[in-house]
């Protein structure tokens, strides 16, 4: 897991979004769905088709290579990625010379062929790159945006006057507050006037997350924030199960644990806060669909695991015993808990036996340290998140009043060649570390013993007994712990 939940402060708190209470409830898709793209104004280009959900974030699942100048591309999209939100991405050459450069266009995929004119460098550019003239989804989409974004516009302006304004008591500021509530419910009705005009497109499913919500204008910032959260979900339909295939969905969760992060003073309040965040969301997702209900188990379990948040990952397991919770990190989750329960300050550490770059065998049980702990850091060369722990963790552990304290044994779980290669040259730069790789990553046998299901993770052993001290999930954690 790679992926950090963020508690960054949501700065346009008035423009949360939220939901509709509209069903939008689209027939299941019945067929494989055709793309023809005729290709313009380059010498030629390969082209990809990107899935935006998250089960296949980003990955291509279908790719067209060498389409020249003029030529046609045809491409088959299987029926079980449909409805959804895609990437198709060109890497195009101009001249038979150059360099191929990559440009990209979002586009939505229903029920309906398409047709696709494309002229790469301005693929984004309507007078260059054009569906055919019945084209749904697209066009309906390109329509409600620019609309959107001019009524949005003027919610905006009394927006940035109602936070700004200095004399909250004054009747000209009552006024103001006036206004913009009949903005806004005037909003909310061309809103709620479009989900309907479209409601048998997959588009429509991502309007609802534009409705904006009562705000508290004469309360404190925080009143507001507390009634955003409390209001959250007021207006969204959790029984539509297609608004999982959205990708604003996800844009939409982060902004309702953002607003959580905003109150985060401490490392205790964070992991409280989140929690009940978790809940709340959760038990909301539960009055509806199952997949809503287990895509947002998912999403929590996502942000708590890459964060290292324990007390997150508990509160996930009333929902373990839940049938009508389509979760797929049923295995996943399961087997965390269990980790958390077995592996406690005080119990020993489970054995280690593995073969080292050079060919020995190593044995922790048999690990000497003349220091008084060892580190067992789990991490991989290909994920961000492990290389900013290591980078700034070595040069600490290498100042003379802590090496003689902490020895490392830092176990990679990179897999593939491309990443075994760059875990080669990476540990070049932390010399003084035990560097061992298992083989076959999270699903290798040290990374089963140690409940290992993302990195990194780092587990901090007595030297001598080998008993388990403490599961810092920080850098800081650490250094309190050593120190």
């Amino acid at each position: 897991m790679k992926i950090k939940l963020s508690i960054k402060i949501f700065v346009a708190i008035i423009l949360v979004l939220n939901g509709l209470s509209t069903p939008l409830l689209l027939t299941a898709q019945t067929s494989d769905i055709k793309i023809t793209i005729h290709l313009r104004g380059v010498y030629d280009s390969k082209i990809s088709l990107l899935a935006l959900n998250q089960s296949q974030l980003f990955k291509p699942i279908l790719v067209v290579e060498g389409i020249k100048n003029g030529d046609t591309a045809s491409m088959t999209v299987p029926k079980k990625y449909l409805p959804g939100e895609f990437v198709l991405r060109f890497d195009y050459k101009e001249k038979e010379s150059s360099t191929p450069y990559p440009s990209e266009k979002h586009i939505f995929i229903y029920n309906q062929d398409l047709e696709l004119w494309v002229i790469p460098m301005y693929s984004n550019n309507a007078d260059s790159t054009f569906f055919q003239a019945d084209e749904k989804e697209n066009n309906a989409f390109a329509w409600f945006s620019e609309e959107n974004m001019m009524n949005k516009e003027k919610l905006g302006v009394l927006q940035n006057f109602l936070m700004n304004y200095d004399d909250t008591g004054s009747e000209f500021y009552q006024e103001g507050i006036k206004e913009y509530e009949k903005r806004r419910l005037s909003y909310n009705e061309w809103l709620a006037k479009r989900v309907e005009t479209d409601k048998e497109l997959f588009v429509s499913n991502l309007y609802g997350f534009q409705h904006v919500p009562q705000i508290p204008w004469k309360g404190t910032e925080n009143d507001r924030v507390l009634s955003l959260i409390e209001h959250y979900f007021d207006g969204i339909d959790f029984s539509d199960s297609l608004i999982i295939k959205t990708s604003d969905i996800n844009k939409w969760m982060d902004n309702y644990v953002n607003l959580y992060g905003q109150m985060v003073s401490t490392i205790s309040l964070r992991d409280s806060l989140f929690s009940l965040a978790g809940i709340s969301a959760i038990e909301e997702a539960k009055k509806g669909h199952p997949l809503v209900y287990g895509w947002m188990v998912d999403y929590f379990y996502r942000g708590y695991e890459a964060n290292g948040l324990d007390a997150g990952i508990k509160i996930l397991e009333p929902y373990m015993n839940d049938p009508s919770c389509l979760t797929s990190k049923r295995q996943e989750i399961s087997r965390r808990l269990e980790g958390i329960e077995t592996l406690v300050p005080g119990s020993g550490a489970p054995a280690i036996s593995m073969t080292d770059p050079q060919g020995g065998l190593f044995n922790l049980c048999d690990y000497g340290t003349p220091g008084d702990y060892i580190l067992i850091l789990f991490w991989s060369a290909d994920c961000d998140h492990c290389m900013e722990m290591v980078s700034a963790l070595y040069p600490w552990q290498q100042q003379n009043d802590v090496i003689n304290k902490l020895s490392v044994v830092a176990i990679s779980l990179d897999e593939t060649e491309t990443e075994i290669a760059a875990w080669n040259q990476k540990i070049a730069d932390f010399k003084s570390w035990k560097h061992l790789l298992a083989p076959e990553g999270v699903r290798s046998q040290v990374a089963y013993d140690y409940y290992i299901l993302a990195t990194p993770i780092m587990v901090l052993l007595d030297a001598k007994s080998k008993e388990i001290v403490a599961l810092p999930g920080t850098l800081t954690e650490l250094k309190k712990e050593v120190e």
